[in-house]
């Protein structure tokens, strides 16, 4: 072997010389990095045409020789031209690079390779720079999430400490529940409370209900109806057990004939008794109450960037400081409190014209609560929590934010253009000359309040499947029995004390269903009245609805049972809806005629 193949060749390694292209899997020789030097295949295995014999050996061994004879002289032929200052690439083989030659190995700890020696290929192991950076961002991405679940915390907390609750002294439900309908009793009052409130209210307010807003929110979610009080319709304010702050009761006496309004702050009366008031002029018990102040208008309306409101005339009312021309205007601050109180200016001066206003403002704030630009901003959510939870005052069954939380989600599935405002039917008070007050419209009012009680729509969109109705409707056609072959048991499952022998006595006494007795109390509380008959009781069923008034919800097949005598009768059961023996307990299923607009629609104000 010469002196190349020793490795004494310009210090070359010979392992250098004869490298593996992994693309090939052969073996090459490499040249000087300035050589150009096409691949040369390695040794191969002989073949049956070779002959195998020692002579195909020998000729083998002699092309090798003559091929390493000419890679010398190409090997010497690039010493000249890297002498010469021409530095080319090394070539590579079949398209792919072939790798780069071991360097001698160090002896010692050298810093570097001495000059004109190749650096090793080995590079002093280090740490992998993504475990480096995956490393750090875990901990770093730990360290925030704690960092957030304590500021969290720390915020709900906050959140919390803002929240003013009352007692609603056992005149609600016990709080909305996420399956059932929900009623919100809504209170604006008149209490100078909060900086800069001196100009508005009377000066020495008790904090009376200014505004109230029964809402309405259907059990399906689909729709709601933002029911108006009037603050001076006359009522009966009913007696009042009010929580002291030592932990005692104390029953604030009643008051009949006497304005809305002073069913709160009057001689101390709190928003329970306001609670006690609605459900005793309208038959709906709230389940839950929120107070909202001057300083709640000005707050939400800042936080979320002002409403748009608008107006078919020029306004300039000295007594509510609102000073607007004809159009549209977005307001915020004092001037939106200046528009929910603006009433000499427009319609007839009174307190109904100044409801239309209210409506058109919360319609206008609703629109703006489910607009993106207020539901992706974070800034306006924090500045919404901080004012909602400042400027309310709720029953102490929403005190939680997390309970608040879950009724703004409930609210939250409503569509605007379900959400129907109206106002309690009513007309002047014929006591007065002045008609300063206004008392209950009975012809129309009832219907408006039994329609709510009833979770009917006052829009289009609830809609009842087609199929549900028809089976509904087919109970009640047909052949109907005499009254005199029906035989039926009446039970009292929620109604008054006494419902079921009073409905017994009319019915025999009446109704000619001679056949009919007092089975005592039902074993469980029904909202509904139900009458429940078997396959062969569908005339008498049908017979009995007409008398009753029965809806054909209220009609149940089923299986017949026998009353005291041993024979099959049916089984009417009085639920919590049941009024009165002779009271038809057909629900409506259409919203009375009155006057209404939505929330998805502006209504200019005159």
């Amino acid at each position: 072997m010469d002196a190349q193949g020793r490795g004494r060749a310009d210090n070359i390694d010979p392992a250098d010389q004869w490298v593996l292209n992994p693309n090939t899997g052969e073996y090459e020789l490499r040249l000087s990095p300035s050589a150009a030097q096409p691949p040369v295949p390695g040794p191969r295995r002989p073949s049956p045409r070779d002959g195998g014999d020692a002579a195909g050996g020998r000729a083998r061994q002699a092309a090798g020789k003559d091929r390493q004879a000419a890679g010398k002289d190409r090997q010497a032929a690039g010493k000249d031209r890297q002498a010469a200052g021409k530095d080319r690439q090394t070539p590579r083989a079949r398209g792919a690079e072939v790798p780069a030659p071991r360097s001698a190995r160090r002896r010692g700890a050298e810093p570097e390779a001495p000059q004109g020696r190749r650096a090793s290929r080995r590079p002093v192991k280090k740490k992998s720079t993504a475990k480096k950076v995956l490393l750090w961002t875990g901990g770093s991405m730990a360290f925030v999430l704690v960092a957030v679940s304590a500021a969290g915390y720390l915020y709900i907390k906050h959140l919390n400490d803002n929240i003013t609750s009352v007692s609603d002294d056992g005149a609600s439900t016990g709080g909305f529940r996420k399956d059932e309908a929900i009623n919100i009793l809504v209170i604006g009052t008149d209490k100078r409370t909060g900086a800069g409130n001196e100009g508005y209210g009377d000066s020495g307010s008790v904090g009376h209900a200014d505004t109230t807003i029964l809402l309405h929110l259907s059990k399906d979610r689909s729709n709601a109806t933002a029911l108006s009080i009037p603050r001076d319709l006359i009522v009966d304010v009913p007696d009042c057990p009010t929580e002291q702050e030592d932990g005692t009761t104390k029953v604030i006496p009643g008051s009949q004939g006497v304005r809305f309004n002073e069913s709160l702050g009057q001689d101390d009366r709190t928003p329970s008794c306001t609670m006690r008031t609605v459900t005793e002029l309208t038959g709906i018990k709230p389940d839950d109450f929120m107070v909202a102040d001057f300083n709640a208008v000005k707050t939400l309306t800042e936080a979320v960037g002002g409403v748009e409101v608008c107006l078919a005339k020029n306004i300039d009312d000295p007594k509510s400081h609102l000073k607007l021309s004809e159009g549209t205007h977005k307001i915020s601050g004092e001037q939106a409190l200046a528009f929910v109180r603006t009433r000499h200016s427009v319609g007839f001066g009174g307190d109904l014209s100044r409801i239309e206003l209210q409506q058109q403002f919360l319609g206008a704030l609703m629109r703006k609560l489910k607009g993106n630009d207020t539901l992706t901003s974070p800034t306006k959510m924090v500045k919404l929590a901080e004012a909602g939870t400042r400027a309310l005052t709720v029953d102490d069954k929403l005190k939680d934010i997390g309970k608040l939380k879950d009724l703004g989600l409930e609210l939250g599935k409503l569509n605007p253009k379900n959400l129907t405002f109206t106002t309690v039917p009513v007309v002047d008070n014929p006591a007065e000359k002045v008609h300063a007050t206004v008392v209950l419209n009975e012809s129309k009012a009832p219907a408006v309040f039994d329609a709510i009680r009833n979770d009917v729509s006052f829009t289009d969109v609830k809609k009842k499947e087609k199929a549900a109705k028809d089976a509904q409707a087919a109970r009640l056609k047909g052949t109907k029995a005499p009254a005199s072959e029906v035989r039926v048991r009446v039970l009292n499952g929620g109604a008054q004390a006494g419902s079921a022998q009073a409905v017994l006595n009319w019915l025999q006494n009446d109704e000619g269903v001679t056949k009919s007795e007092n089975a005592g109390n039902a074993p469980d509380q029904l909202a509904k009245t139900t009458l429940e008959y078997g396959p062969d009781q569908a005339a008498q069923a049908r017979r009995l609805a007409a008398i009753m008034g029965l809806s054909g919800a209220a009609l149940k097949p089923g299986e017949s049972v026998t009353n005291s005598q041993g024979l099959p009768a049916m089984t009417l059961t009085l639920g919590k809806d049941f009024k009165g023996a002779g009271v038809s307990l057909t629900a409506p299923t259409k919203a009375p005629d009155v006057d209404k607009s939505t929330a998805d629609k502006v209504k200019c104000a005159s």
